[in-house]
């Protein structure tokens, strides 16, 4: 058995790595025998079972923080769209188009490193609303909250709350500076302790190295996060990152593999920059994702739920009917 081989059913068997052990073999391992052993684990342990959710950018651009990648940032020249928080016809009308397209989750994205106290308000009263009317999960990605507030949005009938780290620790500061790696974790910790499910992950491709990703990897295991999406990044014209090439599909997948021999119990779920990856993601599927944002939004454009799941279908994936 190869090393891979070996490292992967001490895995299934329990094993867990962690800051102590020498990853170099999730960077050297011959990529094939990396990803098929990851896509054990993902047999193993999340099944054929695929979770698909979608998004709505509820209240879109003119955002304060200046992460260095997004078209959203205020500090950033990309022309995108702003508009105010969306009225709760519009956002109803989406979740039960989605709901009808079999999609399990749908959540409610703002810009911005808060809503302000109007806004939530009317944030709480549409979930609750939306969670009295429709059966499709309820997710929220509001920013940075108090725990009193997220015990409110709990309360309201949303189930997860996603809140990016997006990098390493080591490699946060280059993205971002407007807030810190632990103003991320102590947010994440706030929502867990309201009761909330914690999605979180990152954004590969900014220039960071495959250290930099085992680090963020390892962060995330180290909070018990369990459902963690995976973007690359698609340079957006005017940000300070335009000119960054793109990774390619072996170096995505390698990644993606190296998430799940990390984080063997999470969903390892494919955010934007599929497009990049063989089959507009489907090698990654057999990399070890088990999870997909889905829909035709932001830089997941061209993965549409009904191309999803006749891709997964396909695959011998089981989506909901």
């Amino acid at each position: 058995m190869s090393d891979i081989g070996i490292l992967t059913a001490e895995i299934m068997a329990g094993r867990r790595l962690s800051k102590k052990d020498d990853l170099t073999i999730l960077k050297e391992a011959p990529l094939r025998e990396l990803c098929d052993g990851a896509d054990k684990l993902r047999a193993c342990f999340s099944g054929d079972r695929v979770d698909l959710c979608t998004i709505i950018s509820a209240r879109n651009g003119a955002c304060s923080e200046n992460c260095r990648f997004c078209a959203q940032s205020a500090h950033n020249h990309t022309g995108c769209e702003v508009y105010g928080l969306l009225d709760y016809d519009k956002i109803r009308a989406a979740a039960l188009a989605n709901e009808k397209a079999g999609v399990d989750r749908f959540a409610i994205v703002i810009s911005g490193h808060s809503p302000s106290g109007e806004d939530f308000e009317k944030i709480i009263t549409i979930c609750k609303r939306l969670r009295s009317e429709l059966k499709i999960g309820l997710c929220a990605s509001l920013g940075f909250l108090s725990k009193e507030q997220f015990e409110r949005l709990y309360d309201a009938g949303v189930s997860s709350y996603h809140n990016n780290i997006e990098t390493s620790p080591g490699f946060f500061e280059r993205i971002c500076t407007s807030h810190t790696f632990e103003d991320k974790v102590a947010n994440i910790k706030r929502a867990r302790s309201a009761g909330l499910n914690v999605c979180s992950g990152g954004i590969i491709g900014m220039g960071e190295t495959m250290d930099d990703r085992l680090d963020m990897a390892l962060a995330l295991s180290e909070l018990g996060v369990r459902s963690i999406p995976v973007n690359t990044l698609i340079p957006i014209p005017g940000t300070p990152l335009e000119d960054l090439p793109r990774l390619d599909n072996e170096e995505i997948l390698r990644t993606i593999a190296a998430f799940r021999y990390i984080n063997p119990e999470a969903d390892i779920r494919m955010g934007a920059g599929r497009k990049l990856i063989r089959g507009n993601g489907e090698a990654a599927f057999e990399s070890g994702a088990s999870a997909t944002i889905t829909g035709d939004m932001l830089t997941t454009s061209g993965s549409t739920i009904k191309n999803d799941r006749n891709m997964l279908i396909k695959m011998g994936r089981i989506v909901t009917s």
